[in-house]
């Protein structure tokens, strides 16, 4: 306690709720039931992602009432406000998709908002979704308030036909269907069965992945935020989420001294070790900018090379994330990573504990098989690559951890949108050994980088495409996709970059070993072809996607807005 009575955790929000100036700030506080000695304690901001279109963040709403119970407990008193999310299962394949990454930068910038407006002691963040979790910790590491990410945990596999299912399952088989290889009644199954409650997306796809690399990143909680959604014990960990929030207070332990250049690179070894998403270079590039630190695409690659793939997860593996906790979950991918000597263990987490402590405390279940050790990796290199080339100056990257193909030439078919690139597919205009060029799906020329789940998965349903087709495009990927796919070129065509001056029947050239992306055209008359090239029309005159268009980066820098 400080000399005038008040828990030495309140710092910020003295100038909100102290002193008879403030009186009409307390009377309206106290019009919705805070009580005098409720205004006197440190307040703590609870930013929750909940809603109720989709599972992600659907049963978000009674894991911010546990987090707060915790924080009611420690002395604090908790505020609880929302922000907005988009399911980009649910939007996959539309123009809805556009929304996506968007949303990312309306999160953090609402939650910086509302803690600004707010003073907040400290801040503790729920994210469900893809963009959620990014879209949190940016706003911790911009706001540098004491404060955690807690994560709403992965939905329950689905199970049809003796196995195990997620969403990848549905849209992969939305491929087969299309291609006569499904009936109606064999994909209402998989419909039916795939998603059996809340949570995230099963599989290794970005919700996953950046749980576990919030995790090694620091500011997530080991053993609290990566409990699944549906095991009883969530609610229980999310009420220590709110004691530890208090702690983090006491003791003013901000994001940026936890989220440091070391910290980042565990985050990224986490990342190419799980067979993570590639959505994950955006996110971290993103994060580091906000923290103020130097990131690069560059980083990935490097650390990639020199990191064994480890797990065995979904979409490219067997196993699912509810396989990945009972297996041991990050303690155990951590104390496999430290004994190889892949990480720095002195990073300190959230907790309180170093990244060694926290790994000192993993519990392997008996002839488990999905976290294997680092003598015996699944492959010797991580899941991710960057490719640079004639084709993507400023880099690609391509998640290798679900396939063996190293290189591939083929003739482009070139597509300026997404729908165009998925109706080719379902009309069976598409052939082996083909190069699908889908651009104009950048940040900026999207706008907001549309995933290509939808035409990713019906590939991957087409036996005879699934291992003959590569694909190259300015937007993203899923975490669930996988295949021969390089994402994120940059620049982008609606920069002029050189995916732009691409056309039909281009032979392109994947040479993942020499990490090369290229079009086999002389540069002469590829420099020729963008000179005479004309930027497109905006796609939004007005409102958020015109805003976002004008103020993005591109996405070798985090497709950031700021």
């Amino acid at each position: 306690m400080s000399s005038d009575g008040l828990d030495k955790a309140k710092r910020k929000s003295i100038p909100l709720t102290e002193g008879p100036n403030r009186a009409a700030a307390r009377a309206m506080l106290r019009s919705i039931g805070f009580t005098k000695e409720d205004l006197r304690k440190p307040i703590i901001g609870i930013a929750n992602t909940w809603t109720e279109i989709g599972p992600c963040n659907f049963h978000l709403r009674q894991i911010a009432e546990a987090v707060k119970q915790g924080i009611r407990e420690a002395g604090g008193t908790p505020m609880e406000f929302n922000t907005i999310t988009i399911s980009d299962g649910i939007t996959m394949g539309t123009e809805g998709m556009k929304a996506s990454l968007v949303s990312r930068e309306v999160i953090a910038d609402s939650i910086e908002l509302v803690a600004r407006g707010n003073l907040f002691d400290g801040l503790v963040c729920i994210a469900g979704c893809d963009k959620n979790m990014p879209g949190t910790v940016m706003a911790l590491a911009r706001l540098d308030v004491p404060g955690l990410m807690l994560y709403g945990g992965s939905i329950a596999p689905g199970h049809a036909n003796g196995r195990d299912l997620t969403v990848q399952d549905v849209f992969e088989a939305i491929g087969a269907h299309a291609a006569g290889k499904l009936d109606d009644a064999g994909l209402e199954v998989i419909e039916a069965n795939a998603c059996p409650g809340a949570g995230a997306c099963g599989g290794q796809f970005t919700a996953n992945t950046m749980a576990i690399a919030c995790e090694f990143l620091g500011i997530s909680p080991f053993g609290i935020s990566s409990v699944p959604a549906f095991l009883p014990e969530k609610l229980t960990t999310a009420r220590k989420a709110g004691a530890l929030v208090m702690d983090l207070a006491r003791r003013d332990l901000r994001p940026r001294q936890i989220i440091t250049r070391e910290a980042l690179e565990n985050a990224i070894t986490s990342v190419v070790a799980s067979g993570g998403s590639t959505n994950a270079v955006l996110h971290l590039i993103a994060i580091a900018h906000e923290a103020g630190i130097q990131l690069s695409v560059d980083d990935f690659d490097r650390i990639s090379r020199k990191t064994p793939l480890l797990c065995d997860l979904k979409p490219g593996g067997k196993y699912v994330a509810a396989d990945y906790y009972k297996a041991g979950g990050s303690r155990l991918l951590a104390q496999r990573l430290i004994e190889a000597g892949f990480l720095h263990k002195d990073c300190i987490n959230v907790s309180g504990q170093t990244l060694a402590e926290e790994a000192a405390q993993a519990t392997e279940a008996p002839d488990q098989d999905v976290i294997h050790p680092a003598t015996k990796p699944l492959k010797p290199m991580g899941g991710l690559v960057i490719l640079k080339g004639n084709i993507a100056p400023e880099g690609c990257v391509i998640k290798i951890a679900g396939h063996n193909r190293l290189e591939h030439r083929g003739p482009a078919r070139v597509f300026d949108c997404e729908e165009a690139a998925f109706a080719a597919v379902e009309q069976g205009k598409i052939r082996p050994h083909d190069v699908l060029v889908i651009r104009y799906e950048g940040p900026k020329g999207g706008p907001g980088m549309r995933e290509m789940l939808q035409v990713t998965a019906a590939i991957v349903g087409i036996p005879e495409l699934s291992e003959t087709v590569a694909l190259l495009t300015d937007g993203r990927f899923s975490g669930a996709t996988r295949g021969l796919m390089a994402g994120h070129v940059s620049p982008e065509a609606a920069m002029g970059g050189p995916i732009a001056a691409i056309r039909e029947g281009d032979i392109i050239h994947f040479d993942i070993p020499n990490r090369r992306l290229d079009v086999e055209v002389p540069e002469k008359e590829l420099q020729s072809r963008l000179q005479n090239w004309k930027a497109p029309e905006p796609k939004f005159e007005r409102g958020v996607f015109r805003k976002y268009a004008d103020t993005v980066s591109s996405a070798s820098l985090g497709a950031v807005t700021n």
